[in-house]
């Protein structure tokens, strides 16, 4: 059936689109890795800096909606352009002498370019592969964050120590530019869009039942706790190297390369394993619902042992398995989520799970940066907020099993959409 052949360039595009993720998280994550230099420079306090890491998360959210909804409309390829040029230009003012309010606002407008970054690119890929062979790309796709930073790290983190930590934000403002040109001339958009015999065939379902599913909420809880250690690993991960470790800068960026290799690992396995399960007959709940899930309850187990281990090696090693088993969920979701969604819907929901689980990134700097200021020392502060995203990661691992069932919730959300209405 010609619905489930795979397009010919979809490779292509899924390249372009890993590197398109690859900027935004290089992006992400060069304020934790200047962390110590930025905080000295500037005078800030944990709970300063606490506040510029979930600065970049305050638009994110309601960007992430706003733009969810022109893609159901305006073609991916345009939006995706448009998003890039602003994470380039919003990276320049930090290249001079900048004041913590300027850093603050470019930090927020950067996030407002970038939150719908993910959902925007599934939802592109989305339109290059059938179903059933989603999962992998997918993954690759949210491995364009892991690589970014694996990539990004070293080479941010020699200008910073060799240079200046204003000289990174400026090569990262070079490097999105190049991606738009790349972008300008081999983007396209993919030809498996609706039809009007799909759309007959897929029919509307209002999206306050989209969106009160219980897939849905799952997805949105389990991701929560995920994102939760994400935003901790791109803000407080190097200056907690350095501060509660005591490692110094230039070691500290290479150590902050860790978490994201290991993540790289359990990403490219689950999306593998998922698909690998689904060919030998398993139901989707199996594959993408339980998968996902249980790596985030055996995640947050890990990091509620770091209290208690050795300060060094052993606390950077539980850190790092910890927080990156909780990545098995970035790959299930969006094809959960698309199994039960109509197509010309599709857009919207993955931009709004995006927006709700993404708040956590405003919720979890902040917290840290608190328990760091008012701890006795800066490393009990540290171990005190591992713990509270501990116990955040087992809860959202649990919600997750009890909730996503993806394999029957789109025949229960069409039986409620064709019920008759009553005034």
């Amino acid at each position: 059936m010609t619905e489930h052949v795979t397009p010919k360039g979809a490779w292509t595009i899924t390249f372009l689109l890993f590197l398109f993720m690859l900027v935004n998280f290089a992006d992400k994550i060069v304020v934790g890795l200047a962390g110590v230099p930025i905080m000295e420079e500037m005078k800030l306090d944990a709970e300063q800096f606490g506040t510029l890491g979930s600065s970049f998360f305050l638009l994110f959210s309601i960007s992430a909606i706003v733009v969810g909804f022109i893609v159901n409309r305006v073609q991916t390829r345009w939006v995706l352009l448009a998003m890039a040029v602003i994470w380039s230009v919003a990276q320049f003012p930090m290249v001079g002498t900048v004041s913590f309010t300027t850093l603050l606002i470019c930090r927020i407008i950067l996030g407002a370019g970038e939150g719908p970054a993910f959902a925007v690119a599934v939802h592109a890929i989305y339109k290059w592969f059938p179903d059933e062979k989603r999962t992998l790309p997918t993954a690759i796709l949210s491995q364009g964050s892991a690589f970014g930073v694996i990539l990004a790290v070293p080479a941010l983190n020699w200008i910073i120590v060799n240079h200046s930590w204003h000289y990174a934000f400026g090569a990262l403002g070079v490097v999105g530019l190049m991606w738009v040109v790349a972008w300008l001339i081999m983007g396209k958009e993919g030809p498996l869009v609706q039809t009007v015999a799909m759309a007959a065939a897929d029919p509307r379902v209002p999206y306050f039942q989209l969106l009160t599913s219980r897939t849905f909420i799952g997805c949105c809880a389990a991701t929560f706790g995920a994102y939760w250690a994400l935003s901790l690993g791109l803000t407080w991960f190097t200056p907690f190297i350095v501060q509660g470790l005591g490692f110094s800068q230039q070691d500290a960026g290479w150590v902050s390369v860790l978490p994201w290799v290991f993540g790289a690992v359990i990403v490219l396995l689950t999306g593998w394993i998922s698909q690998v399960m689904l060919t030998r007959g398993f139901t989707t709940r199996g594959a993408r619902g339980v998968l996902g899930s249980v790596p985030l309850i055996i995640g947050g187990l890990i990091l509620a042992i770091m209290p208690y281990s050795t300060p060094g090696g052993t606390m950077v090693a539980l850190l790092v398995v910890g927080t990156g088993l909780s990545g098995a969920i970035y790959v299930v979701c969006p094809p959960m989520l698309g199994e039960f969604t109509p197509v010309q819907q599709r857009g919207a929901v993955i931009a709004i799970y995006g927006a709700i689980y993404t708040l956590a990134g405003i919720i979890a700097p902040l917290v840290m940066g608190s328990v760091i200021k008012h701890a006795a020392t800066p490393l009990e502060g540290y171990l005190t907020g591992f713990t509270i995203n501990a116990v955040i990661m087992v809860s959202s691992g649990l919600l997750g099993l009890l909730l996503l069932w993806p394999n029957s919730e789109r025949a229960r959300l069409l039986a409620q959409a064709a019920q008759p209405k009553f005034a």
